[in-house]
């Protein structure tokens, strides 16, 4: 089966699944510890149900969606994924170039196989930087430096990774990055043939072993990069001040992920963020945090006014990216969907989930009744008690 006979998101999941081996599929695919928080965030968009409605003239309908003053052809991008080079060759720099040819906005990850530099350059349309920051505003400063350099319109910082997240497939796996080659990952890997010569020895001949482009430290008054561990230390001691130090030294639009709480959403609005983003990092970080979809509406009640309010995490399907936008959200991200794409086709992979997603959030658009992303609202939905 080819990437372009998927019909739909979990057919190119299936494909991936095929393709990659265990140690890569396991760490795209897997949540945290028991993945009940991932699995809540798809049956929080399952418990849904639309209202349609009917005879309403929607020939004319468009997905055509502002945000930040500027237009894209659908409310929906690429939501920052980490070790992404894990899935197909330069997949960062592919998934940037998919989401251009789609007018779609694409946001870097701190750790991206490829350096923000290259994928600037690569690729046109509008790039966003997701910053892993520690408390050594020095190395932020660098990175952020480097980031407003490279010409990256937005700045989203993720707030939910205070420590690394408990997930023990990894550990059985020998994941590591630097990635570490060991008996079970070579033998995993001819087992792959495709994978191992098109994505990890194509890597490894061209930019060694793979690692995290984007983390700087300084080493003997060079600036190198290498995996995160150092850009780790103390950020379990981040708060609020640092948000409101970034705003003085970043002038572009600036975004807080990872924001499940009203309370947090009202912080981030007074510590100077242009917009937040609703998400529980898909299921990755805290098992057992609530379904960001459930927290959606409270979140875009208290905020919603005064800032845009973003989504992502469980998003599977053009129905999902309707559902937050009638919630109150004002652009919808997804990342594992891109991913599967990428594992089962590159960059030409990435354009056919794209351009599923872009189809089915079309179909349902007409299906419901509703010609403009903005007329969007609750009354398109009917809800389940707990959200």
């Amino acid at each position: 089966m080819s990437y372009s006979s998927a019909y739909n998101i979990d057919d190119l999941k299936q494909l991936a699944q095929r393709r990659l081996p265990r140690v890569a599929w396991d760490y795209l695919e897997r949540g945290a510890e028991d993945d009940v928080t991932m699995r809540a965030n798809r049956s929080g968009f399952e418990r849904i149900r639309f209202m349609p409605r009917t005879l309403v003239d929607v020939s004319g309908r468009t997905l055509k969606h502002e945000l930040f003053g500027k237009s894209y052809t659908a409310p929906f991008g690429i939501a920052p994924t980490g070790a992404a080079g894990l899935y197909c060759f330069d997949a960062d720099v592919a998934l940037a170039q998919a989401a251009s040819d789609a007018g779609v906005p694409f946001v870097l990850s701190t750790a991206s196989f490829v350096a923000m530099e290259r994928v600037a350059r690569e690729a046109e349309g509008t790039k966003w930087f997701q910053l892993y920051m520690s408390k050594d505003r020095e190395a932020a400063e660098r990175l952020v430096r480097r980031a407003f350099d490279a010409g990256f319109e937005a700045l989203v910082v993720t707030t939910d990774v205070p420590v690394g997240a408990n997930r023990e497939y990894n550990l059985r796996n020998g994941f590591a990055i630097p990635f570490r080659i060991n008996a079970r990952n070579v033998i995993d890997g001819m087992l792959h043939p495709r994978w191992l010569a098109q994505v990890f020895l194509r890597t490894l001949f061209t930019s060694g072993v793979p690692r995290f482009q984007n983390v700087d430290s300084n080493v003997g008054g060079r600036i190198i990069a290498k995996d995160l561990s150092a850009f780790r230390a103390r950020r379990d001691a981040l708060d609020w001040s640092d948000i409101a130090w970034l705003r003085t030294i970043w002038p572009r639009k600036l975004l807080v992920k990872g924001i499940l709480a009203v309370a947090d959403a009202h912080l981030a609005l007074r510590h100077g963020a242009d917009g937040i983003i609703v998400s529980n990092h898909g299921g990755r970080q805290l098992d057992g945090a609530v379904a960001a979809i459930d927290v959606l509406p409270a979140i875009a009640d208290a905020v919603g006014s005064r800032m845009p309010v973003l989504f992502d995490s469980g998003v599977r399907r053009g129905s999902d990216i309707v559902k937050a936008l009638a919630l109150g959200a004002d652009f919808v991200f997804t990342g594992r969907a891109t991913l599967y794409g990428a594992a089962a086709g590159g960059r030409n992979g990435v354009a056919h989930a794209l351009g599923l997603l872009r189809a089915e959030t079309d179909r349902v658009m007409a299906l419901i009744g509703c010609s403009r992303v903005d007329e969007l609202s609750r009354a398109y939905l009917e809800m389940p008690d707990s959200a």
